[in-house]
């Protein structure tokens, strides 16, 4: 038997672990909405498209939740090598504290929304096309 004692992260000590106290609903003001291009005031017009058909929940990235499912990913290494960059980045230019697997979520999201939305024309549709998948 191990005297080896399990510690968590940094990371996971020092996150926040409260949402931070709204405004009263009063004191928000209803966003208003730029007729000519569907964009609702501080969003691009994307963030604020109809939403989708009744069936299709809008995809989200599960963000930091306890997952009950595992899947392996080969990468290269220049591919993990960019992944990490982007952790690292994210954290110093934006203060976005993240591990490889949430940013690797979010971007699935992004792919299958994407997809949803777009179909054949969708970026996942053409790189899977041009590499010959």
């Amino acid at each position: 038997m191990s005297r080896r004692v399990s510690l968590p992260a940094a990371d996971d000590l020092f996150r926040p672990t409260a949402e931070p106290p709204q405004p009263p609903a009063e004191a928000v003001a209803p966003p208003t909405t730029d007729a000519a291009t569907g964009a609702t005031a501080g969003r691009p017009a994307a963030e604020t498209a109809e939403p989708r058909p009744a069936g299709r929940a809008q995809r989200r990235p599960s963000g930091r939740v306890r997952h009950d499912e595992k899947m392996t990913v080969y990468v290269t290494a220049a591919e993990l090598l960019e992944l990490e960059q982007t952790r690292l980045r994210l954290r110093a230019e934006h203060g976005l504290a993240v591990d490889r697997g949430r940013i690797v979520r979010a971007a699935i999201a992004i792919a299958l929304g994407d997809l949803d939305e777009h179909g054949e024309d969708s970026q996942l549709m053409r790189r899977l096309r041009e590499s010959g998948a």
